[in-house]
């Protein structure tokens, strides 16, 4: 089966002649259908740059990204909107909820966007809100909902359309230690009970310990791959520090 996501020899320049900085530097790998991947890096790595090409809200320099077998690089602007609408989730570190809208609107909105009948949408944000606890939230505005909440709709938001993959940026940054990891749960239980694929960037050890596979970035390229196989989590952040410590980058708590 071919992979949901193929970053081939991408590269990433800012700069003109003579002042040029290298955000990302020939990186390329893949991600299967139904993974957990992980990208970490010191500020400056290149992880933001380089979700933000595969999320299209940025374009590559030179090389390529594959999704779900189309090159993002080469699609029309018209065409490339279209398919970050249909086929793309965003969590970011802020939700971008709109306030005047309660939970149930901000959750149904990505569905009216893609035309789904009106008779559809009850059960679908339902079911969605159901896995990832927000229930009890479905009709208040954000401004009424904690943190972890808020950021638990906007996931809902994030999945509930089916994209082939889910993009988070420092999901859990705004977040206390409790509702990081009630959002980081719902994560693992939505990537193994759904087989959601969700590429997560992030700085912070802990967070990344909920992930199936890292890669490591520096100066953007790839400095390490981890992967967890039958470790545990604790056994999972034990190795990320060690490869946290080399990069010579922050960690996270301790579990």
């Amino acid at each position: 089966m071919e992979p949901i996501l193929t970053v081939d020899h991408l590269q990433k320049y800012y700069g003109a002649r003579g002042s040029v900085t290298r955000a990302i530097d020939d990186l390329s790998f893949s991600v299967e259908q139904g993974e957990f991947l992980g990208i970490m890096g010191a500020s400056g790595s290149g992880k933001t740059t380089l979700l933000n090409c595969v999320a299209t809200i940025d374009s590559a320099t030179a090389g390529h990204i594959r999704i779900e077998g189309r090159d993002i690089t080469r699609l029309p602007a018209r065409a490339l909107a279209k398919f970050r609408r249909e086929r793309l989730g965003f969590v970011f570190q802020d939700c971008n909820l709109l306030d005047t809208l309660t939970a149930f609107e901000n959750i149904a909105l990505a569905l009216a966007m893609l035309k789904v009948p009106a008779g559809k949408i009850d059960a679908m944000v339902r079911e969605t809100a159901h896995l990832l606890d927000i229930a009890e939230c479905l009709n208040k505005y954000p401004y009424q909902m904690s943190g972890g909440q808020r950021q638990r709709t906007a996931a809902a938001r994030a999945i509930i359309t089916r994209p082939a993959l889910v993009l988070a940026d420092e999901p859990t940054g705004a977040l206390d230690s409790k509702a990081a990891r009630l959002l980081l749960e719902r994560f693992e239980e939505l990537n193994r009970d759904r087989s959601a694929t969700i590429l997560m960037v992030t700085h912070d050890a802990f967070t990344a310990s909920y992930c199936r596979r890292i890669l490591f970035l520096r100066d953007g390229k790839q400095f390490a791959e981890l992967v967890r196989g039958e470790d545990s989590r604790r056994q999972f952040f034990n190795k990320i520090i060690e490869v946290v410590t080399l990069l010579g980058g922050e960690c996270g708590d301790v579990l």
